[in-house]
Protein backbone atom coordinates (compact mmCIF):
# COMPACT_ATOMS: atom_id res chain seq x y z
CA UNK A 1 0.00 0.00 0.00
CA UNK A 2 1.16 3.69 -1.32
CA UNK A 3 -0.02 7.16 0.34
CA UNK A 4 -0.09 9.54 -2.04
CA UNK A 5 -1.42 12.07 0.39
CA UNK A 6 -1.26 12.59 4.18
CA UNK A 7 -4.53 11.65 5.54
CA UNK A 8 -7.35 14.15 5.91
CA UNK A 9 -9.08 15.47 8.87
CA UNK A 10 -11.79 13.05 8.06
CA UNK A 11 -9.83 9.59 7.89
CA UNK A 12 -8.78 10.31 10.83
CA UNK A 13 -12.13 10.18 12.28
CA UNK A 14 -13.05 6.31 10.81
CA UNK A 15 -14.27 5.00 13.70
CA UNK A 16 -13.25 1.68 14.22
CA UNK A 17 -15.31 -1.85 13.71
CA UNK A 18 -17.06 -3.41 10.34
CA UNK A 19 -18.62 -0.24 8.25
CA UNK A 20 -22.11 -1.92 6.24
CA UNK A 21 -22.44 -1.16 2.39
CA UNK A 22 -24.98 1.59 1.95
CA UNK A 23 -26.08 0.01 -1.66
CA UNK A 24 -28.44 2.41 -2.14
CA UNK A 25 -25.53 5.03 -3.11
CA UNK A 26 -22.61 2.29 -4.18
CA UNK A 27 -22.18 0.75 -7.67
CA UNK A 28 -19.54 -1.92 -9.48
CA UNK A 29 -18.97 -1.24 -12.80
CA UNK A 30 -16.93 -1.80 -15.79
CA UNK A 31 -16.01 -0.70 -19.19
CA UNK A 32 -14.33 -3.17 -22.00
CA UNK A 33 -13.37 -1.95 -25.49
CA UNK A 34 -15.54 -4.19 -28.05
CA UNK A 35 -13.71 -4.06 -32.01
CA UNK A 36 -11.36 -1.81 -30.61
CA UNK A 37 -13.51 0.94 -31.66
CA UNK A 38 -15.76 1.84 -28.94
CA UNK A 39 -16.77 1.26 -25.19
CA UNK A 40 -19.10 -1.50 -23.65
CA UNK A 41 -20.33 -0.29 -20.01
CA UNK A 42 -22.25 -2.28 -17.65
CA UNK A 43 -22.28 -3.28 -14.12
CA UNK A 44 -23.25 -5.81 -11.48
CA UNK A 45 -26.53 -5.05 -9.39
CA UNK A 46 -25.39 -7.72 -6.38
CA UNK A 47 -22.30 -7.30 -4.02
CA UNK A 48 -21.38 -7.25 -0.94
CA UNK A 49 -18.04 -5.18 0.81
CA UNK A 50 -15.84 -5.77 3.75
CA UNK A 51 -14.18 -2.46 5.56
CA UNK A 52 -12.95 -3.09 8.78
CA UNK A 53 -11.02 -0.26 10.46
CA UNK A 54 -8.51 -1.30 13.45
CA UNK A 55 -8.22 0.69 16.45
CA UNK A 56 -5.10 2.41 14.22
CA UNK A 57 -7.14 3.74 11.82
CA UNK A 58 -6.25 1.50 8.51
CA UNK A 59 -8.65 -0.69 7.15
CA UNK A 60 -9.00 -4.19 5.65
CA UNK A 61 -10.80 -4.57 2.57
CA UNK A 62 -13.06 -6.69 0.62
CA UNK A 63 -15.72 -7.03 -1.86
CA UNK A 64 -17.26 -9.74 -3.74
CA UNK A 65 -19.32 -9.49 -6.41
CA UNK A 66 -22.35 -11.95 -7.66
CA UNK A 67 -21.96 -12.52 -11.50
CA UNK A 68 -25.55 -13.20 -12.31
CA UNK A 69 -26.04 -9.92 -11.55
CA UNK A 70 -24.11 -8.61 -14.65
CA UNK A 71 -26.14 -6.37 -16.42
CA UNK A 72 -25.09 -3.84 -19.78
CA UNK A 73 -28.66 -3.36 -20.36
CA UNK A 74 -28.86 -5.98 -22.75
CA UNK A 75 -30.60 -8.99 -21.86
CA UNK A 76 -29.84 -11.29 -25.09
CA UNK A 77 -25.88 -10.59 -24.46
CA UNK A 78 -26.02 -10.68 -20.94
CA UNK A 79 -27.99 -13.68 -20.72
CA UNK A 80 -24.76 -15.03 -23.33
CA UNK A 81 -22.04 -13.43 -21.30
CA UNK A 82 -23.46 -15.50 -18.16
CA UNK A 83 -22.89 -18.66 -19.98
CA UNK A 84 -19.46 -21.01 -19.97
CA UNK A 85 -18.37 -19.16 -23.02
CA UNK A 86 -17.63 -15.86 -20.53
CA UNK A 87 -18.36 -15.81 -16.91
CA UNK A 88 -19.71 -19.64 -16.75
CA UNK A 89 -21.55 -18.01 -13.20
CA UNK A 90 -22.88 -21.46 -12.73
CA UNK A 91 -19.47 -23.06 -11.92
CA UNK A 92 -17.31 -19.54 -10.78
CA UNK A 93 -20.61 -18.06 -8.75
CA UNK A 94 -18.72 -14.83 -7.59
CA UNK A 95 -15.73 -12.78 -8.08
CA UNK A 96 -13.84 -11.63 -4.34
CA UNK A 97 -11.46 -9.02 -3.85
CA UNK A 98 -9.61 -9.09 -0.67
CA UNK A 99 -6.60 -6.94 0.94
CA UNK A 100 -4.33 -9.45 2.37
CA UNK A 101 -3.35 -6.56 4.93
CA UNK A 102 -4.86 -3.16 6.53
CA UNK A 103 -4.17 -0.06 4.60
CA UNK A 104 -4.55 3.42 5.94
CA UNK A 105 -6.86 5.58 4.49
CA UNK A 106 -5.71 9.03 2.75
CA UNK A 107 -7.11 11.40 0.12
CA UNK A 108 -5.69 8.98 -2.04
CA UNK A 109 -4.10 5.81 -1.82
CA UNK A 110 -3.72 2.34 -3.86
CA UNK A 111 -4.50 -0.87 -1.78
CA UNK A 112 -2.88 -4.21 -3.76
CA UNK A 113 -4.68 -7.07 -3.03
CA UNK A 114 -6.17 -10.40 -5.27
CA UNK A 115 -9.18 -11.04 -7.28
CA UNK A 116 -10.54 -14.52 -7.11
CA UNK A 117 -13.13 -15.94 -10.13
CA UNK A 118 -13.40 -20.05 -9.72
CA UNK A 119 -9.44 -21.75 -9.06
CA UNK A 120 -7.56 -18.62 -10.39
CA UNK A 121 -6.32 -15.78 -8.26
CA UNK A 122 -4.02 -13.04 -9.20
CA UNK A 123 -3.25 -9.67 -7.70
CA UNK A 124 -5.06 -6.43 -8.63
CA UNK A 125 -3.86 -3.16 -7.90
CA UNK A 126 -6.92 -0.21 -6.84
CA UNK A 127 -6.01 3.24 -7.06
CA UNK A 128 -8.19 4.56 -4.36
CA UNK A 129 -9.88 8.31 -3.78
CA UNK A 130 -11.61 9.17 -0.22
CA UNK A 131 -14.76 10.97 -0.53
CA UNK A 132 -14.77 11.54 3.36
CA UNK A 133 -16.67 11.00 6.23
CA UNK A 134 -20.14 12.79 6.24
CA UNK A 135 -22.85 13.07 8.84
CA UNK A 136 -26.61 11.49 6.56
CA UNK A 137 -28.92 13.97 8.26
CA UNK A 138 -32.30 11.77 7.30
CA UNK A 139 -30.98 8.76 9.57
CA UNK A 140 -28.80 10.75 11.75
CA UNK A 141 -26.02 8.26 10.42
CA UNK A 142 -22.45 8.89 9.83
CA UNK A 143 -21.58 8.01 5.97
CA UNK A 144 -18.00 7.35 4.39
CA UNK A 145 -17.12 7.02 0.69
CA UNK A 146 -14.55 6.25 -1.95
CA UNK A 147 -14.06 5.83 -5.57
CA UNK A 148 -12.03 3.14 -6.53
CA UNK A 149 -10.44 2.35 -10.24
CA UNK A 150 -8.44 -0.79 -11.48
CA UNK A 151 -7.99 -3.09 -14.46
CA UNK A 152 -8.13 -6.79 -14.67
CA UNK A 153 -6.86 -8.92 -17.73
CA UNK A 154 -10.10 -11.28 -18.41
CA UNK A 155 -8.15 -13.98 -19.96
CA UNK A 156 -6.01 -14.07 -16.35
CA UNK A 157 -9.02 -15.07 -15.15
CA UNK A 158 -10.52 -17.45 -17.84
CA UNK A 159 -12.81 -14.79 -19.46
CA UNK A 160 -13.63 -15.45 -23.27
CA UNK A 161 -10.60 -17.35 -24.38
CA UNK A 162 -8.34 -15.02 -26.25
CA UNK A 163 -10.70 -13.37 -28.83
CA UNK A 164 -8.51 -11.33 -30.78
CA UNK A 165 -9.82 -8.10 -32.43
CA UNK A 166 -13.52 -9.07 -30.66
CA UNK A 167 -12.78 -7.68 -27.49
CA UNK A 168 -9.98 -6.21 -25.69
CA UNK A 169 -8.45 -8.29 -22.73
CA UNK A 170 -8.33 -5.24 -20.45
CA UNK A 171 -11.41 -4.79 -18.33
CA UNK A 172 -11.39 -1.49 -16.48
CA UNK A 173 -13.45 -1.96 -13.06
CA UNK A 174 -15.08 1.23 -11.24
CA UNK A 175 -16.27 1.11 -7.75
CA UNK A 176 -18.08 3.82 -6.32
CA UNK A 177 -18.32 2.40 -2.43
CA UNK A 178 -20.69 4.96 0.20
CA UNK A 179 -20.63 3.03 3.83
CA UNK A 180 -22.54 3.69 6.93
CA UNK A 181 -20.22 3.46 10.22
CA UNK A 182 -20.64 1.06 13.11
CA UNK A 183 -23.09 1.64 16.23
Amino acid sequence: MTNTSAPSADTQQLKPGSWALDAAHSSVAFTIRHLGISKVRGGFTRFETEFVVDDAGAATLGATIYLDSFDTGNPDRDAHIRTADFLDVANRPTLTFRSPRPVQVAETFTVEGEATLGPVTKPVTLEVEWGGVRDFGPTGDRHAGFSATGTIKRTDFGVGGPMPGMLSDAVKIELEIQLIEPK
